[in-house]
């Protein structure tokens, strides 16, 4: 099956996030960040992929809207490694950029889900 751009963004925004956290010091307590930020930014996807596969139009409205609060959750978590020195400024100013065009695409998904046109 071939990708869409949002599926393939959001992996590209799961392994950027993945490869930014390789360089984290984990062993100034940061691991629990870390960790939170993998599952959050890896579920953005896991999420989307698995609405090609819902069982009806309810089912992929809310396993968007899964994938939208991932996304805001990863957001934070950002935030958060920022704030307590574990990531550069610039490294997050382009995964919150990736994270602004993902909620953008998914936002915008779910409203045509909720309003197909007629």
């Amino acid at each position: 099956m071939k990708d869409s751009e949002l599926r393939t963004r959001a992996k590209s925004l799961a392994l950027q996030v993945i490869a930014a956290c390789d360089e984290v010091d984990t062993k100034k307590g940061r691991g629990v960040l870390v960790n939170q930020i993998i599952r959050s930014a890896t579920s953005i996807g896991a999420n989307i992929h698995e609405a090609n596969y819902a069982a009806s139009r309810a089912d992929f409205v809310n396993k968007l809207h899964i994938a939208l609060k991932e996304c805001a959750e990863t957001e934070y978590w950002i935030e958060m490694l920022v704030g307590a020195k574990a990531m550069d400024a610039n490294q997050a100013d382009k995964l919150m950029f990736e994270c602004g065009i993902i909620r953008r695409m998914l936002v915008k998904s779910l409203n045509t889900a909720k309003n197909p046109p007629r």
